[in-house]
């Protein structure tokens, strides 16, 4: 099966609940970044994050996601990840995904990081078995020996993001997310992590990439969307 994402008049919104239409009224007049905020039938407040976006990516795209803060840049990836449902139009994703915009995400503080290993790789969608012969290649990636054997909350912040680091990038994915190109430890380890990236953005079919650098998307990408309050403003 090819990797493929197609959004036809792609639609995500955010109920704003127990909020007063008047203070969010005179937010609104000085907000210049963000989704647009409306009242729907029932009077309660949505933003819409995303406001009839569409594109279609086919192997060999490289997409890179450009605007402001607040433009929508991040809820695409979460959208095209699965985490934010379309509220409306329709969204097709085909393919392995590797997120790497929450790479933390799954890392259990009272687990080993072994055990941790196993947890993020579920979470990313890998089996026991295909994370079972990663394992040897993540720990030694990861440089942390002994400690893997060891709690994660007794892991400095900057040890946990090598744990979550390995185990991210050791899936083999057709489409890959990613918010930021990620840096990760000092000079020396992150050398040869951005290595590690750029042989997983390699292999993959389809890139998704949002970043504020004109460089890594100019380095990165053959294609690109400027996103402005949620609408799609440019494609090329």
């Amino acid at each position: 099966m090819s990797a493929f994402i197609s959004a036809r008049d792609l639609v995500v919104e955010f109920p704003v609940y127990n909020a007063s239409h008047r203070s969010l009224k005179k937010q609104l007049i000085s907000a210049t970044t963000g989704g647009r905020i409306a009242a729907d039938v029932k009077r309660r407040l949505n933003v819409r994050a995303l406001d009839g976006v569409n594109f279609e990516l086919k192997p060999g795209d490289r997409l890179g996601l450009v605007g402001h803060n607040g433009a929508g840049k991040t809820t695409l990836l979460r959208a095209l990840a699965g985490v934010y449902p379309p509220s409306a139009g329709t969204l097709t994703v085909k393919g392995r995904l590797a997120c790497l915009t929450d790479i933390a995400v799954g890392i259990d503080g009272e687990a080993t990081g072994f055990e941790n290993i196993y947890l993020r790789g579920i979470v990313m969608g890998m089996t026991p078995r295909e994370i079972s012969a990663k394992l040897d290649d993540i720990a030694e990636f990861s440089e942390l020996g002994d400690y893997l054997n060891m709690p994660v909350r007794t892991y400095s912040s900057g040890m946990q993001l090598r744990l979550a680091f390995a185990v991210s990038t050791s899936i083999d994915a057709d489409i890959v997310l990613m918010d930021e190109w990620l840096s990760v430890g000092d000079a020396q380890f992150n050398a040869k992590a951005s290595q590690r990236l750029s042989a997983m953005v390699e292999k993959s079919s389809i890139l998704v990439i949002a970043s504020h650098q004109e460089s890594v998307i100019n380095d990165l990408c053959n294609r690109r969307v400027r996103l402005e309050h949620g609408r799609l403003v440019e494609l090329c």
